[in-house]
């Protein structure tokens, strides 16, 4: 009995930092509606703060808790300087946009803190008077993890105080329902953005030095939190302080008892828990659909138009370069060329269910993968042709996400997002440790094109073939009838169902038709590397997508072709370069800065009327 209490009692304490972290990224949505990449970095930043502090102060129990707080200020003055010195200057821009901004802040946080600290783990220091254990009946706990238990719910207290029982909670939680009427109403939005963010950041920063006892520092710390952070979010509900508490203590006992009865279930427990979540009580246990309705949304709404005579002269023109590349390029840019064509046609197949279809997807990979595994396996066990494999792949990616698309489809905004996050990374989870069938960690090796396409310059033909083929049939498809449709659900969803339109339809046909296609991406990608690995499937092959789509712009078709070829050549150059990350993230933000709008978005509004036929 004894160990099942410290079992008990030790998913508390893990619970603990979790919330600190999921409750100030909950506060930095609910009002600024920042989808803050960057807020596991502040995680981390806590952490290896706290380390430098209490390094330097003497040994005690009162200067440890000092060096905690003290590590907690620092990361929120630096919260605010980004919101104030970065974030501020693109509340203009359609809101998932900042994404890009908080991103590139990942990457150069990474840089910084490999720069000053090292690229080795470092080992915490152990709280002064908490070194010990207590004996529960046999079984022994450390008695930091009791006083962590105990931080926690001391948090909520004060953070509940401060939300209902003063004028600023009082603002942040109209600002959380309805921010626009609340700066109608006179609330100095600057002022109440930089409060919140500081708590926000605050928080995070507590959470990454209260559990340095415990597990360290590292420099995977920000990518391992922020996805359980997001997950905590969605499943107590957005804005929720109670409902964050609550998931992540169920977050906590499960994954302390699952790893006890299925060891494997580890990695993907959480995720089942909010795809059940959503999948019952699609606001979280505690959000409502007003917090919602008033929130997020996917995109900006846009006008496509089809293209005029000159920018299909232009498009003409590139359809030439490209196949006149062969006879200038040499090898190295072939497959360069080659890759970013496979990558486009993933970003346009994202950005096909994303702007016209009003569904924002954090799970894509899910589908680039699931393409490249069926094409892989199929080939590997088959000894299918590629051309087969090719063929096979998008029916069933397409297949695939018609089965997930029906669940998701019925969400919208965020919990949507996160719900196609939870299923793709249920897939990572089979594809990683299904070892016996898909390879797991070691891939699927010698996975080659057919003998006739075995030339670069062949595979590189019928790449661009089906590639550029998949691109216009997208296009097609968003100037049929099905894509007037899709994109009134989007606009109007009531005034669409009114005339007749069937919205849950609508949405996941194109759910399948975006999996299907970036299935086929991922088909003829694994031909051009001659492997796949779970690392395709991953959440940041995920972001990848998204961050080509947005670097393009969401506003426009040619949109996700520029991103796409932005984000492969600028990661090709420079990752060669020592602290490549920092020179990434530093040319991510400009790129955000001076391209509010994307950078084909910038393009059309700036030089749009040259490329508009005057009737």
């Amino acid at each position: 009995m004894g160990f099942y209490i410290v079992q008990f009692l030790t998913g508390l304490s893990d619970a603990s930092a979790l919330f600190l972290v999921a409750c100030g990224l909950s506060l930095i949505f609910g009002v600024t509606r920042i989808v803050n990449f960057a807020h596991g970095s502040f995680y981390m930043v806590g952490a290896y703060a706290a380390y430098a502090i209490i390094s330097y102060l003497p040994q005690s129990p009162f200067l440890f808790w000092v060096g905690v707080l003290g590590a907690a200020l620092v990361v929120g003055v630096f919260g605010v300087l980004v919101e104030t010195l970065l974030l501020r200057r693109l509340y203009h821009a359609p809101e998932l946009f900042l994404l890009v901004a908080t991103f590139g802040i990942v990457l150069i946080l990474q840089d910084l803190t490999r720069w000053l600290f090292g690229a080795e783990d470092l080992l915490g220091h152990r709280a002064p008077g908490l070194a010990g254990s207590v004996n529960i009946m046999g079984s022994l706990i450390p008695q930091y993890d009791l006083a962590l238990i105990i931080i926690a719910p001391f948090i909520l207290g004060v953070i509940w105080l401060l939300l209902y029982r003063t004028r600023w909670g009082v603002l942040v939680r109209a600002a959380t329902e309805d921010r626009e009427m609340a700066g109608a109403l006179g609330v100095n939005q600057a002022t109440l953005y930089s409060t919140v963010f500081f708590l926000g950041s605050f928080l995070a920063g507590l959470g990454g030095a209260i559990q340095l006892p415990k597990g360290g520092a590292d420099l995977l710390m920000d990518m391992n939190i922020i996805a359980a952070a997001f997950v905590v979010v969605v499943v107590g509900g957005m804005g929720s302080i109670a409902g964050a508490y609550l998931a992540a203590v169920i977050i906590g006992e499960l994954s302390s008892f699952g790893i006890l009865v299925f060891p494997q279930s580890t990695l993907v427990m959480m995720f089942l828990v909010m795809a059940v979540v959503l999948v019952v009580r699609p606001y979280g246990l505690y959000g409502n659909a007003e917090v919602h309705e008033h929130g997020f949304e996917a995109v900006s709404v846009s006008l496509l138009q089809p293209a005029s005579k000159k920018l299909r002269c232009l498009g003409l023109i590139l359809l030439i370069g490209v196949a006149c590349m062969p006879l200038f390029a040499g090898a190295f840019q072939l497959v360069l060329i080659t890759e970013i064509a496979i990558f486009s046609l993933a970003g346009m197949s994202l950005y096909f269910m994303m702007s016209p279809g009003g569904m924002l997807s954090f799970g894509h990979a899910a589908f680039f993968g699931g393409g490249a595994y069926a094409a892989a396996l199929m080939v590997h066990y088959l000894q299918t042709p590629m051309e087969l494999a090719i063929c096979f792949a998008p029916l069933l990616t397409g297949l695939l996400a018609l089965i997930i698309g029906w669940f998701c489809v019925r969400l919208s905004g965020v919990y949507l997002a996160m719900l196609t996050l939870a299923f793709a990374q249920i897939c990572w989870s089979i594809v990683f440790q299904w070892g016996g069938f898909t390879g797991g960690d070691d891939g699927i090796l010698s996975i080659w094109p057919s003998e006739w396409a075995s030339n670069k310059v062949v595979f590189y033909y019928l790449t661009m073939i089906i590639c550029i083929g998949g691109i216009l049939s997208l296009r097609y498809l968003i100037f049929t009838p099905f894509g007037y449709a899709m994109r009134a659900c989007r606009d109007s969803a009531l005034r669409a169902e009114s005339i007749g339109i069937n919205i849950r339809n609508h949405q996941w046909f194109a759910f399948a038709i975006a999996g299907g296609f970036a299935g086929l991406a991922g088909g003829i990608y694994v031909f051009s590397k001659g492997s796949v690995f779970p690392d395709e499937m991953a959440i940041p092959r995920s972001f990848d997508f998204l961050l080509m789509v947005l670097l393009g712009g969401v506003d426009t078709i040619f949109g996700p072709i520029v991103g796409s070829a932005a984000f492969i050549w600028l990661h090709d150059k420079i990752s060669r370069i020592d602290f490549w990350q920092f020179i990434l993230g530093s040319i991510f933000i400009v790129l955000v800065v001076a391209f509010p709008q994307g950078i084909v978005g910038y393009f059309n509004r700036r030089f749009g009327r040259y490329f508009v036929d005057q009737t």
